[in-house]
């Protein structure tokens, strides 16, 4: 495909400056991806945890190509094609019990924005609880439970109103619930926070104090979720149901795509609730055949999971399958830049924290390589 050779000019004349980048990337296959200028690099970022079953992998071309040629929109004033099949595998791989139900959106963001009215709606308070360190959106509802005061503080006042409790502090959290409280919001992993891991049975806590409560457990599986720690979903290790459960990213391979699964019980009735995009053919077709292969790589993910802490050991990383976070500090933009140097795409996320979210598909031998440019880009400046 030919793409614009001019494409900085054309960037810093016509999109708002809302983005930091330097490469181009004009193509991908598995675990590959190539630059404008045809340099390859293994892919260790995969659109921040999207492109699980790898870039463009034949399954899913396949299910966008054929449904692109039959219907490419119709809206939800319609039945959709493939949309009720999706809604049951997500019910089935969710493993809520009872008649759950799910609805769909375009984006992680909006998936949290439904969740958000859900829990309002259904409860009849306005009022949530989330973590510092969490992050859930941009948009205006989804930011005001991202505890990012970068992000967040220029927009403020948001509604609903949250307030934040220490990430892995139950007392603090069954602290803070009020006669107001709707719904707790947490990631079972924080994934933009730097790939931080709760205690043990964190999660088990959080949800029995919510049942005696009587508050609603929403939890943020958009980064986490679609087998990236092994699971399904991560809150799967812990034994527990949320109440609703966010997902997107990696559920299309790319494709935009969200969406919430809320127990029996919780649901929007006509009206509450609506989007033109969301749930549409191409996005569902991608979203079934992006299933069915993570399906088939799933058992493999824990242990590449350890091939990577093996390999980075020395370096303490928190490893939950293929969601990987290292503690750099300051050398962090430092390190990513010289493992792009090499052919190497990783990803600084918060508090110098190296993020490594690879396709599930990655190889032995590309984890091998991968973790030999990281342990030789973080020595370089390990004395400085």
């Amino acid at each position: 495909m030919n793409f614009e050779s001019n494409y900085r000019e054309l960037e810093s004349q016509y999109i708002m400056p809302a983005f930091s980048r330097e490469i181009m990337i004009t193509k991908g296959s598995g675990c590959t991806v190539t630059d404008a200028d045809g340099k390859q690099y293994l892919d260790l970022v995969a659109g921040i945890a999207v492109c699980s079953t790898g870039h463009c992998h034949p399954k899913v071309v396949k299910a966008i190509a054929e449904q692109a040629a039959e219907l490419i929109h119709c809206s939800n004033l319609f039945y959709v094609p493939h949309q009720g099949a999706l809604a049951k595998k997500l019910v089935e791989i969710s493993g809520l019990p009872g008649n759950a139900k799910a609805f769909f959106s375009n984006s992680g963001a909006e998936a949290m924005e439904g969740a958000l009215k859900l829990a309002r709606i259904r409860t009849g308070r306005k009022e949530f609880i989330a973590c510092e360190g969490g992050f859930h959106g941009r948009t205006m509802g989804s930011l005001a439970c991202t505890h990012k005061p970068a992000i967040r503080e220029p927009f403020m006042p948001l509604q609903p109103f949250t307030s934040f409790v220490p990430y892995g502090d139950v007392q603090a959290l069954k602290g803070a619930i009020t006669e107001e409280t709707a719904a707790v919001i947490l990631e079972p992993i924080q994934g933009e926070g730097g790939v931080i891991i709760p205690p043990p049975g964190y999660l088990k806590q959080v949800r029995e104090i919510c049942d005696a409560k009587g508050v609603l457990l929403i939890v943020d599986e958009v980064q986490s979720g679609m087998g990236r720690t092994g699971h399904w979903f991560a809150f799967q290790e812990e034994g527990i149901h949320p109440d609703i459960i966010t997902m997107a990213k990696a559920m299309a391979s790319g494709f935009p795509m969200g969406a919430i699964v809320a127990r029996e019980g919780l649901e929007f009735g006509k009206s509450e609730h609506g989007s033109t995009f969301a749930g549409g053919p191409i996005a569902c077709a991608a979203a079934l055949a992006s299933i069915d292969v993570i399906g088939k790589v799933l058992p493999e993910v824990a242990a590449k999971g350890e091939r990577f802490r093996a390999a980075l050991a020395h370096l303490n990383p928190r490893v939950k399958g293929l969601m990987i976070g290292i503690t750099i500090g300051d050398h962090c933009a430092d390190v990513q830049k010289e493992c792009a140097v090499h052919g190497l795409l990783v990803n600084c996320a918060a508090h110098g924290n190296l993020r490594l979210v690879p396709p599930l598909t990655i190889t032995n031998a590309e984890i091998d390589k991968a973790t030999g440019i990281i342990n030789a880009a973080v020595s370089k400046f390990a004395s400085s």
